[in-house]
């Protein structure tokens, strides 16, 4: 899908008759993320229509928060702590320690939350954009810190369109 921060690759799986569950949405260019569909995976934009709509109202300020279902991938700690990301308001930032807290992980696990934060496979749905160094820094984001700025803006209303 198009969107303000570049087009993104949307990634579902589909169970049964339900909708489509989000495995990941991907910017051009994001630290270790599939950038280009696969040969083997089926194009069915009608099962990810709620989430492109969820991630377009989402661009056009319209919305806050997204209730599609999730299915990423990952070790129990990394869906713990992506888990935990859900909990962190629109608007907010909180540090990598106390997403961690939040978490319930120790305090030195912070190197830890960071890696499983970069390695989150739901670009802006799960919003580690709201993540920062415990100075208030911008440190780190897969997709780059240009675009983690313009969230950061997009959700404090100072986005340009």
């Amino acid at each position: 899908m198009a969107s303000p921060i570049g087009q993104l690759l949307v990634v579902g799986r589909v169970v049964g008759d339900g909708p489509a569950a989000l495995v990941a949405v991907t910017a051009p260019g994001q630290r270790g993320a599939v950038a280009e569909p696969q040969a083997d995976w089926l194009a069915d934009p009608e099962a990810l229509a709620p989430a492109v709509e969820q991630l377009t109202a989402y661009f056009a300020g319209e919305r806050t928060d997204f209730d599609v279902p999730l299915a990423p991938v990952g070790t129990d700690f990394r869906q713990r702590v992506w888990a935990a990301l859900d909990d962190i308001p629109y608007g907010a930032t909180v540090t990598y320690g106390e997403l961690g807290a939040a978490a319930g992980l120790s305090p030195t696990a912070v190197r830890a939350v960071g890696q499983a934060v970069g390695a989150n496979p739901l670009l802006v749905v799960r919003p580690c954009h709201r993540v920062v160094g415990a100075s208030g820094a911008l440190t780190g984001f897969a997709a780059g810190v240009e675009r983690k700025r313009w969230l950061l803006d997009l959700e404090r209303g100072a986005a340009l369109f």
